[in-house]
């Protein structure tokens, strides 16, 4: 027999069999918390910054160049100090340049063997801050100390690679990757949370399943939906209700 299922008769059923409803979030949150919390490994991130500025001279360190250096150029020269040195201020097009290369810089990085050999199975991303010309490596993995120590090896090859690449230019590091002393995944609260919702919806589906197949005559509605006719009397069950 098709039944009618209306929204009363949902809220019914839905009353009904509520302590089952009830008892199936719990497990399936239950559930869901042991999984998170057993069988899936922790991530750690850790991340550390460094900054690039496309003014500023790379200091050699070789006499002989820089006798090269001071021989062709004197020292009063326009062309010996950059604009920022010369007027004692940071101009806006120093700002937007170096932006330019430090976004130029972590493409080179990325694609750079110098520097991916150092990555020790740890994912490790580097992005520039807003337009900036900080640049923010991260280094994500399973183990935390290994994560730091790949964050501040990899931030240590970018200078290398960048005074092997520019002549000029300045490289410097603003903050150093710390260990993690928690993971960012999995979040257990928000997976046990997932788990009581899914098992409460599990189970209202259930119930309403439960009654759309049942064929079964529970009391006079049903007969006289079934019959298309009025019940006038019933007789009572004396046995079920023990008189």
């Amino acid at each position: 027999m098709p039944k009618n299922i209306t929204v009363q008769k949902i809220l019914f059923i839905l009353l009904h069999r509520l302590p089952m409803i009830i008892l199936s979030g719990v497990l399936v949150g239950l559930m869901f918390f042991l999984y998170s919390s057993f069988l899936i490994k922790p991530v750690y991130s850790t991340s550390t910054m460094i900054y690039i500025q496309n003014y500023g001279r790379k200091q050699t360190g070789n006499a002989e160049t820089d006798d090269v250096q001071s021989a062709t150029q004197s020292p009063n020269s326009e062309s010996a100090q950059s604009n920022n040195e010369a007027a004692q201020k940071i101009f806006n097009s120093d700002m937007a340049g170096s932006a330019t290369l430090a976004s130029n810089c972590v493409t080179l990085f990325q694609n750079s063997d110098e520097i991916t050999r150092y990555y020790d199975g740890c994912d490790v991303s580097m992005a520039t801050t807003d337009g900036t010309f900080y640049i923010t490596i991260t280094a994500n993995g399973n183990d935390p100390q290994k994560c730091a120590n790949v964050a501040n090896i990899v931030a240590e090859k970018c200078g290398e690679v960048f005074y092997e690449r520019f002549l000029y230019g300045t490289y410097g590091v603003i903050r150093e990757a710390y260990t993690p002393s928690k993971p960012i995944s999995p979040d257990n609260m928000k997976n046990t949370l997932i788990g009581v919702a899914v098992g409460l919806v599990l189970a209202c589906l259930i119930a309403i399943l439960l009654e759309l197949i049942d064929t079964t005559i529970k009391n006079d509605d049903d007969l006289s939906a079934m019959y298309k006719i009025p019940v006038f009397a019933e007789i009572p069950d004396f046995e079920s209700s023990g008189r």
